[in-house]
């Protein structure tokens, strides 16, 4: 590509000293090489400072108080000189085409930002492809012949109110197309609140490929993966959709705010169910049950049934794979 424009990609880390130099060597050994790499020290006390420093003086380091990964990364977009934002988490990595494919396919086709496939650990033991997975991106694969698969403004809006299919590491932005910063009172999906102000105010365009070209390890410290169940449904499902259903509730119809209130309700009865049976606390299952019901009874009387139903599968899957894990053993003696 000639005339390439700045890519300036963020990093945002803690205490992440083991992980983020794999991170740095993935975006030096990209084939697209006009990069500011800024990686923001969100307060870490494992020697990051003193290992960027030494290791990588070429990329550039800022340090702040610990304030979580919307404010690192709002750091780094004020210190951004480049025409296009990418973020890469500090435990991903980039495979080396990661830019050039999809700086590419944003400049040729004038988008708003564009989004890559990636390979990630599964609970079972496997990895590989995630996106083919996700059974809500499926109805806007219009064309799998085609290396990418184009989304509309009216696409973006129905797919990005439902999930968001594109977690910080997977995308790269035209800065100009960014409506406002990463939302600082989001814990978890503050990704997903960046692009939803994006597609709810303006007409957005935008494009996926299924190829995978990064990179997700699964660890403990994963601000999703390395979470409790619980953890997600408290802070994913029940506070951070909360912020959602406030910041855009006049941005919405009400079929549209509706969506968001049923994910809400689904987590409220869910973590209820976990406060009975893994606690057997009935005074916050309780208060979780009024707040949802607060919020809609028909969405509470639908959840319940299908959280039940969630349950069970997921205790299935946990029994088989404890009796798959003490068979292997045995099938490799035999």
């Amino acid at each position: 590509m000639t005339n390439q424009p700045l890519v300036t990609v963020i990093m945002p880390t803690y205490n992440r000293v083991d992980k983020i130099g794999n991170a740095i060597k993935s975006v030096l050994k990209q084939t697209y090489q006009n990069t500011q790499v800024i990686v923001v020290d969100d307060g870490s006390t494992d020697g990051t400072e003193s290992f960027i420093r030494t290791n990588y003086p070429d990329v550039d380091y800022a340090l702040i108080s610990h304030a979580g990964q919307a404010a690192a990364r709002n750091k780094g977009l004020s210190l951004a000189e480049g025409k296009i934002i990418a973020s890469l988490d500090s435990d991903d990595e980039w495979k080396p085409e990661f830019l050039e494919t999809c700086v590419r396919k944003l400049e040729v086709d004038q988008l708003d930002f564009v989004f890559a496939n990636w390979s990630q650990d599964f609970p079972d033991g496997r990895n590989g492809d995630f996106l083919s997975g996700d059974a809500i991106l499926r109805p806007f694969i219009t064309n799998r012949s085609e290396k990418w698969q184009m989304l509309s403004s009216s696409s973006l809006r129905k797919l990005y109110l439902k999930s968001c299919p594109s977690p910080s590491s997977s995308v790269v932005i035209q800065k100009s197309s960014i409506v406002s910063r990463w939302n600082e009172k989001i814990i978890i999906s503050d990704d997903w609140c960046l692009l939803l102000d994006m597609v709810l105010t303006k007409n957005c365009s935008a494009a996926f490929t299924m190829d995978m070209h990064w990179i997700k390890h699964i660890n403990t410290n994963n601000v999703f993966d390395g979470r409790r169940r619980s953890e997600l449904l408290e802070l994913l499902y029940i506070r951070d959709t909360q912020e959602l259903m406030h910041r855009f509730k006049e941005k919405l119809t009400r079929s549209e705010y509706n969506i968001l209130i049923k994910r809400r309700v689904r987590g409220l009865v869910e973590l209820a169910k976990h406060y009975v049976i893994d606690g057997f606390v009935i005074s916050q299952s309780l208060r979780l049950m009024k707040n949802s019901v607060m919020l809609s009874v028909p969405h509470t009387l639908a959840a319940i049934p299908d959280v039940i139903i969630f349950g069970l599968n997921r205790h299935v899957k946990k029994v088989l794979k404890k009796i798959r894990k003490k068979k292997s053993p045995q099938l490799l003696t035999d």
